[in-house]
């Protein structure tokens, strides 16, 4: 899982049929937590979060069980929205 900040929204005018009313945010992970070299992911919002929030993101086969459907077309998924973190 990633934390990261929402700092965008995705418009998309056409969806996988199983993505038909999901919203897209862009993230900016943390710092420590970028995967492969990315600056920023794209993930399915299912909580609602909004630009400026602390999120967590789960990635891979979490991330399309956390969307609802094992055979979506998904590789992140915000969870957990509002998060606050200690170092």
């Amino acid at each position: 899982m990633i934390i990261g900040k929402v700092v965008g929204t995705v418009i998309c005018t056409r969806k996988n049929s199983s993505l038909v009313g999901s919203k897209f945010l862009i993230i900016d992970p943390m710092e420590k937590m970028e995967i492969d070299g990315c600056d920023r992911i794209v993930a399915v919002d299912d909580v609602g979060a909004g630009i400026g929030e602390l999120v967590l993101v789960a990635t891979g086969s979490a991330a399309r069980l956390g969307c609802g459907d094992p055979n979506s077309p998904v590789d992140a998924c915000i969870e957990i929205g509002r998060a606050s973190c200690r170092e």
